[in-house]
């Protein structure tokens, strides 16, 4: 394993090389003694893994193959980050959270607990690209969310509690909570019979 900072990780890690953990930030450059990487117990963390400085992550974490976190993350407990997905900085994710492969989370993103993202999903934060005003704003998503595979969350969107959002959808519009987003532009219909309380 490559260390950078000072890391901790709990019992029980499994650490399938080669992994990369506390990678600094640009601002901890020229640093040496600098807060690393946080991981609790019983984490498995998969080739090609590369983990930034002050992330901190709880218990039961796993990661696919060439996953990126970058620095400022925090995240909860029982989280899985599928293969190549990619969080950038300053990003909160709750705990029992799957990712699957492909993702892309961008920088000041929140992330509630018992959330599923399906495979090339993609969360934005910058409405007038590449200019980064107004300040990036990353999505919102509420606890029980469903993403669906290849979605496109704009800036600044919330997706509200136990919404689904339909594979392909492109979100323009706030998402209310227990509604489905579906098309695109999305437009929003009631949850399917199955998915109801």
């Amino acid at each position: 394993m490559i260390e950078y900072g000072i890391n901790r990780m709990g019992e029980g890690a499994r650490v399938f090389e080669p992994v990369t953990l506390g990678f600094p930030s640009r601002d901890r450059l020229d640093q040496k003694e600098y807060p690393g990487t946080v991981i609790g117990k019983n984490a498995v963390l998969r080739s090609g893994t590369i983990i930034y400085c002050d992330v901190e992550i709880g218990d039961e974490f796993s990661s696919g193959h060439n996953v990126l976190i970058r620095e400022r993350t925090k995240i909860g407990d029982h989280v899985a980050v599928g293969t190549s997905a990619v969080i950038e900085g300053d990003c909160v994710l709750g705990s029992h959270v799957s990712l699957q492969s492909m993702v892309y989370i961008p920088t000041n993103t929140m992330i509630g607990n018992n959330v599923f993202i399906g495979p090339n999903a993609v969360l934005t934060n910058d409405r007038y690209p590449p200019r980064g005003r107004p300040p990036l704003q990353g999505p919102v998503v509420r606890d029980g969310v469903s993403i669906g595979a290849g979605a496109v969350i704009l800036p600044g969107i919330t997706i509200g509690e136990g919404a689904l959002v339909a594979a392909g959808a492109v979100v323009t519009h706030d998402v209310p909570a227990r509604m489905m987003a579906i098309g695109s532009p999305a437009r929003f219909v009631d949850l399917p019979a199955g998915m109801r309380d």
